[in-house]
């Protein structure tokens, strides 16, 4: 299978980033999947049962939270 990769980015509140949070949170918790449309194609990806999670938090003149899961 060809490499496909998706990322968006959006300018949203705090409490609208925390949704999304939420939605990749509920979605890997009931569905044990993630879902994405590209291009007007909709991608279902199986997660494993375990995961590697990585958390970056960078405090600077421009501060980030970053969120890595790996399978």
């Amino acid at each position: 299978m060809d490499l496909v990769e998706y990322e968006e980015k959006k300018h949203l509140s705090r409490e609208d980033a925390a949704a999304v949070l939420r939605e990749v949170a509920d979605s890997l918790a009931r569905h044990n999947d993630l879902t994405f449309t590209r291009e007007g194609l909709r991608y279902v990806v199986d997660v494993a049962d375990m995961v590697d999670l990585e958390v970056e938090i960078e405090i600077g003149d421009e501060n980030s939270l970053e969120i890595e899961i790996k399978w």
